[in-house]
């Protein structure tokens, strides 16, 4: 048999060098410049110089690990999580809240800036810990049989165990340790998928199960009797239905209006920035007794039910039958009459549904990360006097506020929401009117 000569591979050696960073990207990311290339660093901080490995070389930008650190910040702080260089959760708890908001600010002005954005009017922060009323827990069983219970581990899918988290709210904290006990005596413990836990607004928390098999008599009387023990209200979630065991459906107020909602349906997880922004979409829209208005990606009336006490009418549209049946039930409940509420999946034509060929005078939109690319064409082509979009994503913001550029609309207030303090993620809302 011929033999062919195959030469070794050799081992690249990593490039190393110092890095000065001068700036973050919207993400947290440390950015400095080396050999005329953008370096994004996770972990350095402005104003420090640290030495760097490369672990991705492109042709206009590269990435790099910090390996040792020369020059910090007054800007760095100690996490406050035992576990945060291993959990997913949070990225920028070493950064100041001051460094978090400003950076977070400047990359939204620098996305927005082609639409003439100059600076950010206003930054909406509430508390920067135990803010978060919502949370999903996966839940694993390890090769000694003994339950795990926490987050994904960063860019992992194994599971970091947490007993106490800095940014859940404490009502669901407390719970932690108690909820980890019954659920490790389970006899099937090791067909459980994950938890979801809400504090909702009527005193209880709310707690979803998901298993994978059904639960056994001995199961349930374990869980109701923790649900009792613990004012908990529990829904079981086999993947096909979701079904309460005990307690109540949940609901939140805003503006003395209660909002019942689906505990695995969508809501604002941090509810002081949710009532500021509506307080300002109800001052940004400047609302009058006769405006007619359209409510876009309404959920369960969120914006939907407090314009309507200001405005003369508010048409919701959402995509899901369940959030459209859940935001009608809301407005009975709460005695208003003035709101109507539509399903339409909000990424395919809008022209010939019903509710499209009213007429309104101002608009407010609420999309997911997704953005409002199909819709924002003809929310312009109704020329209201005012458009109030409420971002998740900034990327997208930038795309649809392009759009409404070209469609005669301009960008007049900017506000950063800083909704999620210590992670990545970037809020916002933006005010347009007519040129």
């Amino acid at each position: 048999m011929v033999q062919f000569y195959k030469a070794k591979k050799t081992l690249s050696v990593r490039k190393t060098f110092q890095l000065s960073v001068d700036g973050l990207d919207q993400f947290g990311q440390g950015v400095g410049h080396y050999q005329g290339k953008a370096c994004f660093v996770e972990g350095l901080l402005p104003g420090e110089v640290g030495k760097v490995e490369v672990i991705e070389d492109k042709r206009h930008y590269m990435r790099a690990k910090l390996v040792t650190l020369s020059r910090v910040s007054p800007d760095r702080q100690e996490p406050r999580c035992p576990i945060y260089s291993k959990c997913g959760g949070c990225q920028q708890q070493h950064i100041s809240e001051s460094l978090q908001q400003t950076s977070k600010a400047s990359a939204l002005v620098r996305l927005l800036k082609p639409m003439g954005v100059e600076k950010i009017d206003e930054v909406i922060t509430a508390e920067n810990w135990h803010y978060r009323r919502r949370t999903r827990l996966s839940l694993r069983v390890d090769n000694n049989g003994r339950l795990i219970m926490g987050f994904r581990r960063k860019k992992s899918n194994e599971i970091v165990s947490v007993q106490d988290c800095p940014v859940l709210v404490q009502r669901l904290n407390t719970l932690l340790p108690p909820l980890h006990r019954c659920l490790s005596q389970l006899e099937a413990v090791s067909q459980l998928g994950h938890v979801e836990l809400v504090a909702a607004d009527n005193s209880t928390v709310t707690m979803v199960l998901r298993h994978l098999r059904p639960l056994s008599s001995q199961d349930i009387k374990k869980l109701e009797q923790f649900s009792h023990n613990h004012s908990v209200s529990l829904f079981l979630a086999d993947g096909q239905q979701q079904t309460l065991l005990t307690g109540e459906m949940p609901w939140y107020g805003i503006n003395k209006i209660n909002l019942f909602f689906n505990p695995q349906g969508f809501i604002q997880v941090n509810a002081n920035i949710n009532q500021q922004m509506v307080d300002n979409a109800i001052k940004w829209l400047d609302i009058k007794p006769t405006d007619r208005i359209l409510d876009l990606f309404c959920g369960v009336g969120n914006f939907t039910l407090p314009l309507a006490r200001f405005a003369s009418s508010v048409t919701g549209v959402e995509g899901l039958a369940e959030l459209v049946a859940k935001a009608e039930y809301n407005a009975l409940r709460n005695n208003i009459s003035n709101a109507a509420f539509y399903q339409h999946n909000l990424e395919q034509d809008v022209s010939q549904q019903p509710w499209a060929k009213q007429g309104f005078t101002k608009v407010l939109l609420d999309p997911a990360r997704a953005g409002a690319a199909e819709v924002i064409p003809y929310v312009c082509a109704l020329q209201p006097e005012r458009i109030v979009y409420i971002s998740c994503n900034p990327a997208t913001l930038a795309r649809d506020s392009q759009i409404a550029g070209e469609l005669g609309y301009r960008v007049v207030k900017v506000a950063m929401l800083d909704m999620f303090p210590h992670t990545e993620h970037l809020e916002s809302m933006v005010l347009f009117e007519r040129r």
